[in-house]
């Protein structure tokens, strides 16, 4: 798995661009355009699982994977906190935003995922967009809580925030067109999330590595520690959640995307979060981490290390 990771085509543009960004070459994807693919991807991915959920019906699995997603994002940010400021040697707001990226998910790392695991062959369920919207909230929460004495926002305003930003609108948004719609609703309009989805993926990689590389060039605040924190962290928490699917009865395919979304760091939304309820906190720090060390590490080694493991615990 981590052989056919490391030589598929979406994986390799990643590394394209981050090979493009460390050499300081000019390359670089307009930022319409990449907004334009993130609108895409998030659409297409919510209205497959919209679609998957109105076949399959509201399950006993979709519940108890809502119920294990939205546990794992409350309680990692804990943990994560404790490292963070322990070993990792932060002052309490870094550390707490911090932490509250750790406990959210990563969109393009759950889209990279669900991709890789339908090549190898162990698909999971679609139901997991709806896991992943799920898991986007409450991690700020805890994150906030972690730092309540330093948020300059309000509690309506946090509300909005973490329920009204642009990806969880987008995501349940689009799994509601797909579920109200069902599969006759989505054939005439399947076309065009279906053969374009691949190299759109590719494309937005591409842009994803080019960020990342310059992101850890320009930053000055990652040290050793805090880099050791990016990637052991994903490690136990991809662990923790691969085994609680496997708990839970899930397939292979859906554990390892369980472990997967506790494994991943939020770059989108949990910044957007912080920055209007912890602006002191440094983004520096927790962008540098979430996007430059933990995403290209979950890419390219921990999502076919989770596949393997749902596997042998399966």
């Amino acid at each position: 798995m981590i052989l056919e990771t490391l030589t598929s085509p979406i994986i390799l543009f990643f590394v394209l661009g981050m090979f493009a960004g460390f050499a300081r070459s000019d390359l670089s994807i307009p930022e319409a355009m990449a907004k334009a693919m993130a609108i895409y991807l998030m659409v297409a991915i919510g209205l497959k699982g919209g679609v998957a959920i109105a076949e399959a019906g509201i399950t006993t699995e979709l519940l108890l994977a809502g119920a294990a997603g939205i546990t794992l994002s409350f309680i990692i940010p804990y943990p994560a906190y404790f490292l963070l400021s322990s070993f990792g040697r932060l002052g309490r707001v870094d550390a707490a935003a911090t932490a509250a990226h750790y406990g959210s998910v990563s969109l393009v790392t759950y889209i990279t995922a669900i991709e890789m695991f339908e090549t190898a062959g162990m698909p999971a369920a679609g139901f997991m967009v709806a896991v992943l919207a799920l898991m986007e909230g409450p991690a700020i929460i805890s994150g906030l809580s972690l730092a309540a004495k330093d948020s300059d926002s309000s509690r309506s305003e946090m509300l909005h925030e973490v329920l009204l930003n642009s990806s969880v609108v987008l995501l349940i948004g689009s799994m509601l067109i797909g579920y109200v719609a069902g599969p006759e609703g989505f054939a005439p309009i399947a076309p065009t999330f279906a053969i374009g989805y691949k190299g759109i993926l590719a494309l937005f990689l591409l842009d994803m590595g080019l960020i990342a590389s310059r992101r850890l060039r320009e930053t000055r605040a990652i040290t050793w520690r805090l880099a050791v924190i990016g990637i052991g962290m994903p490690i136990i928490n991809g662990i923790i959640g691969v085994t609680l699917g496997t708990l839970l009865g899930l397939d292979v395919g859906t554990a390892a995307v369980l472990g997967v979304l506790g494994a991943s760091a939020s770059y989108i939304a949990v910044p957007a979060a912080m920055r209007l309820a912890l602006p002191q906190a440094d983004p520096g720090i927790y962008l540098s981490m979430s996007l430059g060390i933990t995403f290209p590490f979950n890419v390219v080694v921990n999502i076919a290390f989770l596949s393997w493991l749902a596997g042998v615990l399966a």
